[in-house]
Parts: structure tokens; C-alpha cells; sequence
């Protein structure tokens, strides 16, 4: 099998978050009552045109300089022709001979590692590279702008239509087959969803059909010419992407090995079983008989509104990373954590407008936070606790008002009520024990029912400080001081 490599290309759809849709004045709202958010324009009624949506081109261009491409200075629309059953018309309009964006690209490494800053030049400026790190950039081919499809809708009644998602905006970022194996896909989807967030132009939520993914796979000996590919439709999670790239590589392989051909076709994942299966054979270019749309004229894109979009561009990722290292002193390693997601960066900069303390801050987002958040499984990262909540929460603990073990249950509790956590610290009582006193009678109590743990203790065993301080924690209800603790102990044991 090592004789074998594995060629990967993805064409990843990414709804953009405007109030109405590409082309008419419905609302472009999530879920709804089953075809109510449409019109005649989105289900194609005869007699009805279209009117292109301007938020949409400038969120299109938006992506497109974020990920550095070129902006093409005119751009036209296209009837791309096909029928499914959710899709009214029996054709989307879409971009094929001039599209807004073309180019640009990402940067991965085989570590998974580094972080990518993509430019006009077509290369990358990484924040994370690290000596021996092997970079690879990925290139885009394009961004075109078109109109998303309604959502078939399966029960045992049959199946249904629902319209309200027909002709929402997206974008269709379509890569080179530059990738390798899952991997390097893997990477590049998250480095690529989490510079989508930046912008602004979409939330990408995978749960909810906001970003979707199509990846195409090929296998060739090595030093032989490509494969022929088969493409996977709609992966709605980054998982299945991985384990479909996996199945379909070996399957390929497998194929070969036994002297088969592989057909070029659409294939149909089926995450729950762990396979893929043929859906249709693949169509090329001139299967969809593209031609222009007749009631949407080419659009001109100046230089000055270019760089008007280019100048309001907010700060991507590694943007904000080189300025924590700059100003906050932060390692590289923690600035490309603290900005692998906009909502971690966020809730770091929201804390910090009421805490001035940023390792602090950035430690306790990093083992607490990502806990939590990666305890939920979802590819979407969504932390409902607010910043300032955090930020009383995180002021308690580091003062040393309330202890470890307690800071972390309150963050349960606060995580989605955000009520005030110095509220409940009063309330319930929940304040470090740190008087002398008590903490000393309680230590000399342990110390005499554990005398050879108590005689480890005198012998320099930095190790038996821990099993002392659970103890007192148990005694005191998790809300005894550590640092306290320690020193009573130091002074006992003389």
C-alpha cells in the first residue's frame, strides 16, 4: 500500500450570514416553519427575476482577501442547469466563467502545528512554525458566489420539500488536489473555517448546514499520472470527512490492487455504517450546460471598493496572535490556541477588559474552557458563559478568596446562567478556609492518625504535601487553602 499516495481536492460551501437571501428579499434565517422564508423568485415561479444581493458580493470578496485571493475586477453569473428535487427551478445560479475570487491559499504542516497567514503573493507568513516543522501550502482555485438548495426532509410518510433554505448566499471555496490524506484535510478545514469566523461573513455552524463539505479523492502508484477521482457529497461533520477519506483511499487502493478501474462518480457517505456508496456517475462542466443567466447582469468590481473591504477587514487570526506575543507576552504555542477559534479569543479579550492578567486568564481558558468545550464533542465551538462572568469568577480565584476545586465547580454552574458568581460565593458559603487556627488543628489531627506519611513528610517527600492537603480538603469541603495549608504543614513537621 505505501506505493501508493493519496490525492485530496475539497469544495467547501459555507453559507454567508446576510438578513435576506442571494437574490431575493426573503429572510435568511435558520430553521422556520417549512416554507415560509421563500417567494417566487427563490422557487422559480415563471415571470419572476432575480435581484443579486450586494452584502453577498462584498462578503464573497471579504473571504476572498482574508484567504488572499485575487479579486477579478468583472464577474458574471451563470445558470448552472440540473434537476433534483429540491432545487425549484431545475437550475442554480452559480459562477463558472468569471468568478469573484481566484487563488489565494493556506498553509498546513505535517505537525498540525503551525498556523498560516495567507497573502496575495500566494504564500504564507505562519505564527506557529517551529524548526523541523514541514510546511505545505494549499492552494485555492477559487471562491465563486451562488445560491444554496432547499432541504429534502425524510420520514416515514415519504419525503418532503422545505424551500426555506433555497437561495441562501454561499460561497464555494474550491481547493487544488494539494492535500495529501486526512491529515493534512483535517487541518486545513479548521484553519479554513476558523479564518470564515474572522471575517464575519458566516458562523459556519456544522450542525447547522452552514459549512458543508465535498472532498474528492484519487490514488496513483507514485511517479505515475493522477487517478481518476470520485467525489463524497455533503460531509456535515469534520470527523466524517476524515473517516471518509480514509474508506475511500483503501477502497481505491483495494480496486487497484485487483486489477479494477475506478469510475469517476458522485458517492454517497454513510457515516453511520463507516462506507461510501455510488449515488450517480460524475457529471463534468459541460453536463450542466452553464450559460449566462439572462436576468442578472456581469458585475464590475472597482479597486476602491476592493480596498474599502480590504481596509474594514477585522483581525484574523494571526493578526490577534502577534499581537498577544507582542503585548502580552504569550508563547507562540499558547497565541495560536488562545486564537484557534474566534470565541476562545474573544472571551480572552472580553476577560481581560475586567482583569488585567493575561497568562492567568489564558491558563485557566485553556484547561477549563477547552475542557469543557471539547467535552461537548461538537466541531462548532460555543461557550455561552460571558466574559464578564468569567472575569468576577477568575478575580475570586486568583485573590484566593475561593480554591481550585471550588472555582471549577462554580463554572459549572455559571457556564450557561451566568449568574454572578461573588453572589453565590456569599450565598453559599463557599469562601476558602484560610484561618490559621482551624487549618492547624485539622493538620495536627492528620498528622498523628497518618505518622508514616507524617514521618515521609519530615524526611524532605515533597510528594506526601499532596495527600495532606486532599485530606484537609475533604475535611474542609474542597475549601481549604492550598498555599496555606502548605505553609502550616512546613511549620508542623519542624
Amino acid at each position: 500500500m505505501s506505493n501508493y499516495q493519496i490525492v485530496i481536492g475539497l469544495e467547501v460551501h459555507v453559507e454567508l450570514k446576510t438578513e435576506t437571501k442571494a437574490f431575493c428579499s426573503c429572510k435568511n434565517e435558520f430553521g422556520g416553519v417549512p416554507n415560509t422564508h421563500c417567494c417566487p423568485v427563490c422557487i422559480g415561479l415563471p415571470g419572476a427575476l432575480p435581484v443579486l444581493n450586494k452584502t453577498a458580493v462584498e462578503y464573497c470578496i471579504r473571504a476572498g482577501l482574508a484567504l488572499g485571493c485575487k479579486i477579478n475586477p468583472y464577474a458574471t453569473f451563470e445558470r448552472k442547469n440540473y434537476f433534483y428535487p429540491d432545487l425549484a427551478k431545475a437550475y442554480q445560479i452559480s459562477e463558472a466563467e468569471y468568478p469573484i475570487c481566484l487563488g489565494g491559499g493556506l498553509e498546513v504542516s505535517a505537525s498540525n502545528k503551525a498556523r498560516g497567514e495567507p497573502d496575495s503573493s500566494g504564500s504564507g507568513n505562519d505564527l506557529n512554525k517551529k524548526s523541523g516543522d514541514s510546511m505545505k501550502f494549499i492552494r485555492l482555485n477559487r471562491i465563486h458566489l451562488e445560491e444554496d438548495a432547499g432541504k429534502l426532509v425524510h420520514d416515514n410518510m415519504g419525503t418532503l420539500v422545505d424551500y426555506n433554505r433555497g437561495g441562501v448566499p454561499l460561497i464555494e471555496i474550491v481547493t487544488e488536489p494539494d492535500m495529501s490524506g486526512a491529515d493534512e484535510a483535517l487541518e486545513f478545514l479548521n484553519k479554513l473555517k476558523t479564518a470564515i469566523i474572522y471575517t464575519g461573513v458566516s458562523d459556519c455552524k456544522m450542525q447547522e448546514g452552514r459549512l458543508r463539505c465535498d472532498v474528492n479523492v484519487s490514488v496513483n502508484k507514485l511517479n505515475e499520472p493522477l487517478g481518476t477521482r470520485t467525489e463524497m457529497k455533503n460531509l456535515n461533520s469534520f470527523s466524517a470527512v476524515r473517516r471518509a477519506i480514509n474508506f475511500e483511499s483503501k477502497r481505491q487502493i483495494d480496486e487497484l490492487e485487483k486489477g479494477n478501474k475506478i469510475v469517476q462518480e458522485t458517492r454517497r457517505w454513510d457515516d453511520m455504517v463507516g462506507k461510501s456508496y455510488p449515488m450517480r456517475s460524475k457529471e463534468d462542466a459541460q453536463d450542466y450546460r452553464y450559460f449566462p443567466d439572462p436576468d442578472i447582469l456581469p458585475i464590475e468590481i472597482s479597486s476602491k471598493y476592493i480596498e474599502k473591504i480590504r481596509k474594514d477587514l477585522p483581525e484574523m487570526p494571526w493578526q490577534l496572535g502577534a499581537k498577544f506575543i507582542k503585548e502580552y507576552g504569550l508563547s507562540d504555542y499558547d497565541a495560536g490556541l488562545i486564537t484557534s477559534d474566534k470565541a476562545y479569543s474573544d472571551l480572552f479579550l472580553g476577560v481581560l477588559n475586567a482583569f488585567n492578567e493575561p497568562k492567568f486568564v489564558l491558563n485557566f481558558i485553556v484547561s477549563e474552557i477547552f475542557r469543557k468545550v471539547n467535552a461537548l464533542g461538537l466541531d462548532d465551538v460555543e461557550i455561552p458563559l460571558k466574559s464578564e462572568t468569567l472575569a468576577k469568577l477568575l478575580k475570586l480565584y486568583h485573590a484566593k478568596v475561593i480554591s481550585q476545586a471550588t472555582t471549577r465547580e462554580l463554572l459549572s454552574t455559571v457556564w450557561e446562567s451566568n449568574a454572578d458568581p461573588e453572589v453565590l460565593v456569599k450565598e453559599q458559603n463557599l469562601g476558602q478556609v484560610s484561618d490559621t487556627g482551624e487549618l492547624e488543628k485539622i493538620l495536627a489531627e492528620l498528622l498523628v492518625a497518618n505518622p508514616k506519611a507524617a514521618e515521609q513528610l519530615r524526611a524532605g517527600d515533597e510528594k506526601v504535601y499532596g495527600f495532606f492537603i486532599g485530606q484537609t480538603m475533604r475535611k474542609t469541603g474542597g475549601k481549604a487553602s492550598a498555599s496555606v495549608v502548605r505553609d502550616i504543614l512546613g511549620k508542623l513537621i519542624k
